[in-house]
């Protein structure tokens, strides 16, 4: 079993869309039951509310289902996940900066850098104050992070 685990900072917006949009690409291709999917976020602003209605209204109309409720990254997550996704630098940094070790450090990676298409270092954008197009931009970079995290886990003939 192959654990992931995507964060952002609130887990409303962005870390909710790749968690739900990774978990469709996973059903397409049958291996669901061989990869365990939860999202996070460095702040605890959100604990415990649903993905923003925004992000949900328009995942929806591509067929892709946000669920659960928001919960803050906490340092025990290191032992349960191999692949921690952060959306962006701000995060990442969070992130290392809170590994217990280099091991741990090392397993902290952006999304957008399984993106062959993206440069290198590029960020899923926060939506959250934006507009509609903002919501449907974060879908397409999400969709294009986590076919390459599919990918990337075949290769290493982890599915």
């Amino acid at each position: 079993m192959v654990r992931i685990c995507f964060v952002c900072l609130g887990n409303i917006c962005r870390s909710p869309t790749a968690e739900g949009v990774m978990r469709g690409l996973l059903a397409d291709a049958g291996c669901e039951d061989q990869v365990e999917i939860d999202s996070a976020g460095t702040s605890a602003h959100h604990v415990g509310e649903s993905p923003d209605r925004r992000s949900t209204k328009h995942a929806k109309r591509r067929g892709v289902i946000l669920e659960g409720a928001s919960r803050q990254f906490v340092v025990s997550d290191f032992g349960r996940f191999e692949y921690i996704v952060a959306m962006d630098r701000s995060n990442l940094q969070r992130l290392r900066a809170m590994a217990p070790n280099d091991a741990a450090r090392a397993r902290v990676v952006l999304l957008r850098d399984f993106d062959p298409e993206s440069p290198d270092g590029s960020e899923v954008p926060d939506p959250y104050y934006g507009g509609d197009a903002g919501f449907e931009e974060v879908l397409d970079v999400c969709e294009a992070g986590c076919r390459g995290l599919l990918e990337t886990l075949r290769a290493r003939n982890e599915l």
